[in-house]
């Protein structure tokens, strides 16, 4: 309800609960039904929500049902990313050359607790040899970027895999904005679909971040995948990133039937809740 009306406080959300009897309805709470504290939301986002894998779970179904009604064809896919803005703010942050200690903010921050838990994760922050010019007391995990071409700020990478027959997102993976993080989630993202839904691709469709020598090459030789992807080389920077041919470098084949889905939310990778996002 919160997602649908814009309403990003959850203290304000109780507020507009308690006040509105439309929302009391939705909620199934009477006239005189006690609303939840604004607490309650954020204990349970971040303690029994994570615990359980709840919103994979969640995604997994509704996913399910859009393949029980034939919206999900299973031939052709698409990935791609796009930045999210990160609730923190550019004077509050450090510079990357001042010295911080990280082990003190972390006993009082769950946000820095997650940031160094994830420092050898390649979604996160092994992702990237580049020092970020700037990191945010808040969000640490929060990347700084200038990647709009205008004012820089702190931001993570939402990635996407689309079933291209009706645009259904069949998996998504947050990652830092780098872009070797978002060619590993499409790695992983391509992975889990298809131990998840039996999804396999004979085609997949990208940009020219995507079209580096070695994702081409995993696409291909691995995953036995047509790449519908701009090839990126030094000399494109000049003349512009040619289209990857697909006809000499993939043998003719069926088109993959959609598969029952197995059971799979155990199987699927945890990423650091990010509630500022």
């Amino acid at each position: 309800m919160g997602y649908c009306f814009g309403i990003r406080s959850e203290r304000r959300l109780c507020e507009e609960v308690d006040l509105n009897l439309a929302y009391r309805w939705f909620c199934r709470l009477g006239l005189e039904g006690r609303v939840p504290d604004h607490s309650t939301f954020s204990k349970t986002r971040h303690g029994r929500f994570r615990d359980s894998d709840a919103f994979r779970r969640l995604f997994e179904i509704v996913v399910q049902r859009a393949m029980t009604e034939g919206l999900v064809g299973g031939e052709g896919f698409a990935v791609d990313a796009s930045l999210i803005a990160a609730d923190a703010n550019k004077q509050r942050s450090f510079a990357s050359t001042d010295k911080v200690d990280w082990q003190e903010l972390a006993v009082a921050r769950r946000a820095v607790r997650e940031y160094l838990d994830t420092l050898d994760d390649t979604a996160w922050g092994a992702a990237s040899e580049v020092v970020p010019k700037f990191i945010s007391r808040s969000d640490p995990a929060a990347q700084w970027t200038g990647a709009h071409k205008g004012h820089a700020f702190f931001a993570y990478a939402d990635n996407y895999l689309i079933d291209l027959k009706a645009a259904i997102i069949v998996d998504v993976e947050a990652t830092r904005v780098s872009r070797p993080a978002e060619v590993g989630a499409a790695k992983t993202m391509l992975d889990r679909t298809e131990a998840c839904f039996g999804l396999k691709p004979r085609r997949l469709s990208a940009d020219k971040a995507y079209g580096s020598a070695e994702i081409l090459a995993w696409i291909v030789e691995e995953k036995n995948i047509a790449p519908h992807v701009p090839v990126w080389t030094r000399a494109s920077a000049l003349t512009g990133p040619s289209a990857a041919p697909t006809s000499s470098l993939m043998p003719d084949r069926t088109p993959t039937p959609v598969q029952e889905a197995k059971p799979c939310s155990s199987t699927a990778g945890r990423s650091p809740s990010r509630g500022r996002a």
